[in-house]
């Protein structure tokens, strides 16, 4: 069965004596591993919960990349927002790396085709998953998870996204004393116009396929995000029927999947203007822009910045509601979600002296935030 996964976890070596936290620590709903060091630098990990159930869950891994002593190596990251439970997110922090560890092996190196592969691996056993559990827990067929990663690998960044998370590159442009936010990612949100005429060309037969529902596009009038992994129901029609809840079944079945969990992929050579990158599910960038999470990583000290980013937010969120940060700090968990989502935030500064660092003395290091043991290493 697959069930809530809760505890932080540290492998390895690279957070030793960096902000005094070995394994992360809590904070009421905070969780937070304040600094670390990674092949490629240092970073800086935060979630704060506000769902029942917290639903977002993150990873983050330096060394080797395959199971391969010639490597690859490098950093993993990932950030998985989930919706309508954390079974999702949960599973993808326990599978996709080791995907991704799988088809790297095969291929023996990294590339874009190796992290698709990953994730598609990851969604179909999820959704094999579902399958097993039909009777016994239909419900799992209505959850799933947006999914953000990134690799940085011989001074190559990766970044391969499903749903509507986002991460920001910090770079350091000449023309400017400060540094400029550079989105990397890009959204699968029915709220965006291309990404409507992109589900309407690919079902030109349904004229359904995207609704406006008390003032947000949703697909089929259900769900904002058009990739992302598990949401079974939207993928397979065997799964879109009783005993799932009614909310969730369409008036009409269907053969082609609705949603899909194909990442869109981006590759960029690092250069040496390339400060850090904020990795963050939509909850942070709901309430603060590209350039407002780039100003407060750029300005202030490296130890607990991720923190500091979520703390920004929330102060956001609470003056949204005409209230106080110290309120809002008050509101327990599910009462919470009315004036924030789940938020994780994952900040990861470049070292470009370290891009070339021999294999012998990368720090190795596993760490999950909001996450379930992870797993000895392979």
């Amino acid at each position: 069965m697959v069930k809530p996964c809760w505890k932080p976890s540290v492998e390895g070596d690279g957070g030793v004596g960096r902000g005094g936290d070995t394994r992360g620590r809590v904070d009421g709903l905070m969780w937070y591993k304040d600094l670390g060091v990674h092949v490629n630098g240092e970073f800086s990990m935060a979630i704060i919960q506000a769902n029942s159930l917290m639903e977002d869950q993150s990873r983050l891994e330096s060394g080797p990349l395959s199971s391969l002593e010639s490597g690859p190596y490098g950093t993993f990251v990932g950030v998985y927002d989930g919706h309508g439970g954390p079974e999702t997110s949960c599973f993808i922090n326990k599978t996709l790396f080791s995907n991704l560890k799988k088809f790297a092996t095969e291929h023996q190196e990294i590339s874009a085709d190796v992290i698709k592969k990953a994730f598609l691996k990851t969604d179909e056993e999820f959704l094999s998953l579902v399958k097993q559990q039909w009777f016994e827990k239909p419900q799992l067929a209505s959850v799933g998870s947006c999914c953000l990663v990134g690799v940085i690998c011989n001074g190559l960044l990766y970044i391969a996204n499903a749903g509507d998370s986002r991460v920001v590159l910090g770079r350091a442009e000449k023309t400017s004393r400060g540094v400029t936010a550079i989105q990397l990612s890009v959204e699968h949100n029915a709220n965006n116009e291309s990404v409507r005429d992109e589900l309407r060309s690919l079902h030109p037969q349904d004229s359904q396929i995207v609704r406006l529902k008390h003032n947000v596009w949703r697909v089929k009038g259900i769900i904002q995000v058009s990739k992302s992994i598990g949401d079974a129901y939207l993928k397979r029609a065997e799964f879109n029927q009783a005993p799932l809840y009614a909310k969730f079944r369409l008036p009409e079945s269907f053969s082609k999947p609705i949603l899909s969990a194909e990442p869109s992929i981006f590759i960029h050579r690092l250069t040496s203007k390339d400060q850090f990158l904020i990795f963050g599910s939509d909850g942070l960038w709901e309430h603060l822009s590209n350039q407002e999470a780039v100003d407060i990583v750029n300005n202030q000290p490296r130890n607990g910045i991720a923190q500091r980013l979520i703390k920004a937010a929330l102060r956001v969120a609470a003056k949204k509601r005409e209230m106080r940060y110290s309120d809002l700090k008050k509101i327990d968990r599910g009462v919470r979600r009315h004036f924030h989502d789940d938020i994780s935030v994952v900040v990861v500064f470049l070292d470009p002296y370290s891009m070339n660092r021999s294999s012998s003395h990368i720090p190795k290091l596993s760490i999950r935030g909001g996450g379930m043991p992870a797993s000895p290493k392979r």
